[in-house]
């Protein structure tokens, strides 16, 4: 099986070429790029399954480059930052999977990419029906989400992460059992990272028209999916 590939993407020369080649020496298949102009070429070509990417850059930023990406295909995104605020990492984790601080491990940079690529792909899977829930429809096969025909724009591990919990409904998932589902047993990082995910799903799917809220709260547990009332109605 031919080793997964990644994109290393920051304007740091001692930083990208220390990335690059730890994770060469991983086995991956590894390119680099010092600005946003490169990085897309390099995307285009190179097809990578995940990109390393740093947000501040000289010619653009992290953030409108994940969106740039993402807009051409499937891909994971873990993004570098030496920004500390609360607004800027709500932000990266609003468009990429996960992110690290500068200045960061490479043993834990090296669990954090191991835990995302062995995440399942759904699309290798068998074909699945579309799941639907009142206004709200999950194309496992599409990775899409709608609410009243308008798409969810999630990321890949939120899109994981609400499909894992609505194949379930009424489940009470612990956050443990939410990390060895979605992240991986490998999963490294801080305790609170579900909670924003959740958070940044909810809001995504209010904006987008919907008047309930599947994701619910169970008190001191972790999360729950729930139908919408009149669905239970209906099947009594």
């Amino acid at each position: 099986m031919a080793s997964a590939k990644i994109l290393v993407v920051d304007d740091d020369p001692a930083i990208r070429n220390l990335v690059h080649r730890f994770l060469s020496q991983q086995n991956y298949q590894v390119k680099s790029a010092e600005n946003g102009e490169r990085a897309l070429a390099l995307f285009g070509k190179f097809q990578p399954d995940l990109v390393v990417l740093d947000i501040n850059l000289p010619d653009t930023n992290g953030f409108h480059l994940c969106r740039e990406m993402q807009s051409h295909r499937d891909v994971f995104v873990l993004m570098l930052t030496s920004l500390t605020d609360t607004e800027s990492i709500k932000r990266a984790l609003e468009i990429a999977d996960d992110y690290m601080k500068k200045p960061f491990s490479l043993i834990e940079l090296k669990a954090r990419i191991r835990a995302v690529l062995r995440r399942p792909k759904l699309s290798e899977q068998p074909k699945i029906e579309k799941l639907k829930f009142g206004d709200l429809v999950i194309d496992p096969i599409g990775r899409e989400i709608k609410v009243k025909d308008e798409i969810v724009d999630l990321t890949a591990l939120q899109f994981n992460l609400l499909y894992c919990m609505a194949k379930q409904p009424d489940k009470a998932w612990k956050r443990a059992e939410l990390y060895e589902q979605v992240w991986g047993e490998e999963w490294f990082g801080e305790q609170k990272l579900c909670d924003v995910h959740i958070s940044q799903i909810r809001n995504k799917i209010k904006k987008c028209g919907s008047d309930f809220e599947y994701i619910k709260t169970v008190w001191k547990i972790g999360y729950k999916f729930q139908y919408p009332a009149e669905i239970y109605a209906l099947k009594e």
